[in-house]
């Protein structure tokens, strides 16, 4: 509990911004550009924090959702991104990722100023 909009104390403490050397497990994140909860510098700072320490980081963005993906397509694509990703990290039984028509998905590598399709 605290004041986060004005105690940097607070927020070094419990931000996992502050602590991404610490994470060790892959990360996936999935962020719509319009999201008005979280917002895309967020996402683009904490998967910036994490390859700064070397850790690894799958980061999609999708540039026409907000909080939650209403578009079928882009849902569809974020959920096979996700059987892909718990498949190969946590093993166990999946389907192939196979790319979704119609999805806008940008994929977030190194600088997240930079995306490709």
């Amino acid at each position: 509990m605290g004041d986060v909009e004005h105690d940097d104390a607070v927020n070094q403490k419990i931000s996992p911004l502050y602590h991404a050397d610490a994470i060790k497990a892959p990360l996936l994140i999935g962020q719509g550009k319009n999201d008005p909860r979280v917002k895309q510098a967020n996402s683009d700072q904490i998967a910036a924090a994490i390859r700064k320490h070397g850790g690894s980081v799958q980061y999609v963005l999708y540039p026409d959702e907000g909080h939650g993906l209403a578009r079928p397509q882009n849902n569809m694509d974020f959920m096979g991104r996700v059987e892909d990703f718990l498949g190969q990290y946590l093993g166990g039984r999946k389907e192939p990722w196979r790319e979704v028509p119609g999805s806008s998905v940008q994929i977030q590598e190194g600088n997240p100023a930079q995306s490709s399709n």
